[in-house]
């Protein structure tokens, strides 16, 4: 006799999903929160001495890099490892990762300052490869916890989303602070010994995820857990993955620039086309094309939002540091709490859009994807308004109020919620299901070229003399209006689905 699901609470395993994912963050997010700053840092002081441009630049890179190896690792995951070994692989490379970053970042340990770089850029070649086992597989699992119509499933990302961002709260206060004020290894240390936690986590609560995850093939065979095979492969993709990185920087320090460009566009000419085959072969039938229609061109506007999203752990960051009166009540407030805001806000406010997709909803009133979509931009739009102000103000040397960073914070925050993770729910809703992780992986590659417009828009703007503010305030207002006016028809093609 079938039984009927719930419609009311959350199945267990949202709740193990959440912690793996909030200690995940909690690594990432700590070692965003250095990155910058440990960059331009003096050599005296233990950092690399960048300028301002080139330590863009590189977090530019990396965190394009890391949203885009996700959809390597969707692949792997839907074809031959399944989600939950690919996530078990992601973390502990990762961890290694972060292990290196901390070795690199002790001049007493490697000494020569050429020796601590190659590391350091091992180290974050290896986070790259890692978030993308990591990254794409654990929402495609919170995805299949649900039916695509059941009401709770927008919560349910909603409910995700916080652990995210409570362990992006949690990582600038520890992670940050030891960097910063302690030493620049035990930040990265810190984040490494968190990403360990989340895989331990994951490990121990494996049996709350039922049959979501598994390998191809193993549900149709009534096996619902890993078998010792499973546990070899786990660990010898960890070593290979390691090993992959190793050999491609052996290679690319050892040859020439002309190389570099001919492998950079084989490399995207390749990913390009093994994204349209892998879309091709997966989707069959008008309804799955219009609805995988639907994900490309919301990724299109994702990229938008996060170009300007980003800057908080680039230009803000500076900007925090550089033009910010940090010093209240005698205590200077270390650059990285300001990362802190983000989180906070999701926390305070995530319930509270949870509850209020469900209300609506209830009244008929839930508006559909593309419109929250549009909202956000607009709110956006007016967050660099006031970005704006504030740069305005700091200008000639001028150190401005902390304040004017909260409230822009807390407004994309607010734009992050009506786009984020609603996004993740609607790639899991439209997605054929024979490519879902693949999809989640072409989401995740809008967010990884907003990341690196994030790094890069101050320097491509200042050749044509425009301001980053307010072109990217402009940028989002129009894109706003856009999704308005293609909202009736992005919602025919997603063919009944909200």
């Amino acid at each position: 006799m079938d039984t009927v699901k719930p419609t009311t609470g959350h199945p267990k395993g949202l709740y193990s999903l959440f912690f793996t994912e909030m200690w995940e963050r909690f690594s990432y997010y700590g070692m965003r929160a250095l990155l910058t700053i440990f960059l331009t840092a003096e050599l005296a002081t233990g950092g690399f001495g960048l300028d301002r441009a080139e330590s863009l630049k590189i977090y530019g890179v990396f965190t394009a890099l890391v949203y885009l190896t996700p959809i390597l690792g969707g692949w792997f995951a839907d074809k031959v490892l399944g989600q939950r070994k690919s996530i078990l692989i992601g973390g502990l490379v990762m961890a290694i990762g972060q292990f290196m970053l901390a070795a690199s970042a002790a001049p007493d340990l490697l000494g020569d300052i050429e020796a601590r770089k190659h590391f350091f850029y091992l180290g974050l070649g290896v986070l790259i490869l890692g978030n993308g086992f990591f990254k794409p597989n654990i929402s495609t699992i919170v995805g299949d916890l649900y039916d695509n119509d059941d009401p709770r499933k927008d919560g349910a990302f909603t409910i995700f989303y916080m652990g995210i961002n409570i362990g992006a709260f949690l990582s600038p206060f520890v992670a940050g602070t030891l960097g910063e004020k302690v030493g620049w290894p035990y930040g990265y240390f810190a984040a490494g010994i968190g990403m360990l936690i989340g895989v331990l986590w994951f490990y121990a609560r494996r049996n709350t995820l039922e049959d979501k995850g598994l390998p191809p093939g193993y549900k149709e065979k009534g096996i619902a857990h890993l078998l010792p095979k499973d546990w070899r492969d786990v660990i010898l993709y960890v070593i290979a993955n390691v090993a992959f990185v190793f050999l491609v920087m052996m290679i690319w320090n050892n040859t020439s620039d002309a190389v570099h460009s001919v492998m950079v566009w084989v490399l995207g000419i390749a990913g390009a086309l093994f994204i349209g085959s892998s879309i091709f072969k997966g989707t069959s039938g008008s309804t799955e094309w219009t609805r995988v229609f639907v994900i490309l061109i919301l990724a299109f506007f994702n990229i938008v939002f996060w170009a300007g999203f980003e800057q908080a752990g680039g230009t803000f960051n500076l900007f925090a540091q550089e033009n910010t009166n940090r010093v209240v009540g005698g205590f200077e407030i270390p650059t990285t709490w300001f990362q802190n805001i983000n989180p906070i806000a999701i926390v305070t406010l995530a319930p509270l859009f949870s509850i209020l997709w469900v209300k609506l909803s209830a009244r008929k009133l839930n508006p559909r994807t593309p419109v929250k979509f549009a909202l956000a931009m607009f709110i956006g739009a007016l967050a660099f308004f006031i970005m704006t102000q504030a740069n305005n103000s700091a200008q000639g040397g001028n150190l401005v109020s902390p304040l004017w960073l909260v409230v822009v914070y807390v407004l994309l925050t607010m734009g992050e919620l009506m786009l984020s993770p609603i996004g993740l729910s609607m790639v899991t809703k439209l997605s054929p299901g024979k490519i879902t992780s693949i999809m989640m992986g072409v989401w995740m590659a809008s967010f990884a070229l907003g990341n690196y417009f994030a790094a890069t828009l101050e320097q491509i703007l200042q050749t044509y003399n425009f301001d980053l503010y307010p072109f990217i305030t402009w940028l989002m207002l129009a894109s706003g209006v856009s999704l308005l006016l293609l909202s009736p028809l992005l919602n025919k093609f997603m063919k009944g689905i909200h």
